[in-house]
């Protein structure tokens, strides 16, 4: 009798503890998190890798294949909190799909209401693709923050500071591009698709969003060019005066680039994402020679 009291006690003190060691346990795990975060920060500002030539890094990669399966797992770790904080900032684009695209639509005369859905599943899939890009655009700075966290212990503490720096530049860099293609691009490119040899064209929401969302994406990631350089030249991999010798190479393969990512084959268009690329190549140049003044 006593022991069966004794077990119904200790079940009801359990169930009356519970909250109270559920927040003990909530604020242990947020304490140790903390803690770590702490002694991660620290140490990614104060630890100095060793000053080893890449050839010599690979051999010994080579030779103790287990350090490459750690690099891949903090690469896993890295790419995991990327794809989670997108996963958030996709869920609130969601909320406000609809003031996005009603956004995006605005080059066309009647805006949202000019397009015309002919498939069952369109209008979903250009919601979840509209959300994705403007949750990537919100989580930018947050994946920008995590590749260079992974990126960091292998180069100098000096360089890790400027690379902090570097992730709102980075920001700035990719928004730009981004409204360059929205304000400056698409008009001139919506008028030519919309209007060539006097064809009648009604806009679907798939076609429409995915050649706006793409041509976004793109000219936004190509604005990376002089950050993508003056982080190689930092890292010794490329030189400012190579570089800068090689510049009509360099509008070649512009060139070709934007041959690939332009929405229209004309000319004028081309033209439009050619100019900003070889501007800001030549910007990626200075910030080369800006970088390792020394070397370049």
């Amino acid at each position: 009798m006593l022991k069966s009291l004794s077990s119904i006690w200790l079940l009801f003190w359990r169930i009356i503890t519970s909250p109270f060691r559920f927040a003990y346990w909530l604020l242990l795990k947020v304490f140790n998190w903390i803690k770590n975060l702490g002694n991660n920060i620290r140490g990614f500002f104060a630890e100095e890798p060793e000053d080893e030539p890449l050839p010599d890094t690979f051999a010994k990669t080579l030779q103790n294949p287990s350090g490459l399966l750690e690099h891949l797992d903090a690469l896993r770790k890295h790419l995991l909190r990327g794809v989670l904080v997108l996963v958030v900032t996709t869920a609130f684009s969601f909320t406000y799909v609809r003031q996005i695209m009603e956004w995006l639509a605005n080059p066309l005369e009647q805006g949202l209401q000019e397009l015309r859905a002919i498939e069952v599943t369109e209008n979903i899939g250009t919601v979840m693709r509209v959300s994705l890009l403007s949750g990537f655009a919100l989580a930018f700075p947050y994946i920008a923050l995590e590749l260079w966290l992974f990126i960091g212990p292998g180069v100098s503490r000096r360089s890790r500071l400027l690379g902090l720096f570097a992730i709102p530049v980075a920001t700035i860099f990719f928004l730009t591009g981004m409204a360059f293609a929205y304000f400056n691009l698409l008009p001139v490119a919506l008028d030519f698709l919309f209007n060539f040899m006097g064809l009648t064209t009604e806009a679907r929401p798939a076609s429409y969003f995915n050649f706006v969302t793409s041509i976004m994406f793109w000219i936004g990631t190509a604005f990376e060019f002089p950050l993508v350089i003056f982080i190689l030249a930092r890292l010794g991999l490329v030189k400012g005066r190579t570089l800068a010798k090689q510049w009509r190479l360099a509008i070649v393969i512009i060139a070709v680039i934007a041959a690939a990512i332009t929405p229209t084959i004309d000319p004028v268009n081309m033209a439009l994402v050619m100019g900003p690329m070889i501007v800001l190549y030549f910007l990626g140049v200075g910030l080369a020679f800006v970088a390792r003044p020394g070397e370049s």
